[in-house]
């Protein structure tokens, strides 16, 4: 895998919930995070864009939470930072940040299942 994808994922975190869940699990609750996180981003667009703050939080605490499920420790940052400023801090530019770091984080999940 190469250095940038692996950066995405903390792999250390991956491996020990592959040894709390057994590995073909992790293997499924990753596969249904690369499912689910992209519904997760269009959300934090659509509530931004009807300035639904509370829609928008909880959707950013969504995608903070299942990010560090898998190691994707600067996705979770990331997201963390959009739950706690809120609807006012944010622009577009903000979700487009955080659909690039998913897209990292993905094909670093699908390479450590794949691999």
């Amino acid at each position: 895998m190469p250095d940038h994808a692996r950066a995405a994922i903390d792999a250390t975190v991956f491996a020990q919930l592959g040894r709390m869940t057994g590995p073909e699990f992790a293997k499924e609750l990753a596969q249904t995070f690369a499912e689910e996180a992209p519904g997760m981003l269009a959300d934090l667009r659509e509530a931004m864009r009807n300035g639904e703050a509370e829609r928008y939080r909880r959707a950013a605490h969504s995608l903070k939470s299942n990010s560090q499920t898998f190691g994707a420790t600067k996705l979770a940052a990331m997201a963390r930072m959009v739950e706690l400023g809120g609807i006012d801090a944010s622009d577009r530019s903000t979700i487009d940040a955080l659909e690039a770091e998913y897209a990292r984080a993905a094909a670093a999940l699908k390479a450590l299942c794949d691999g």
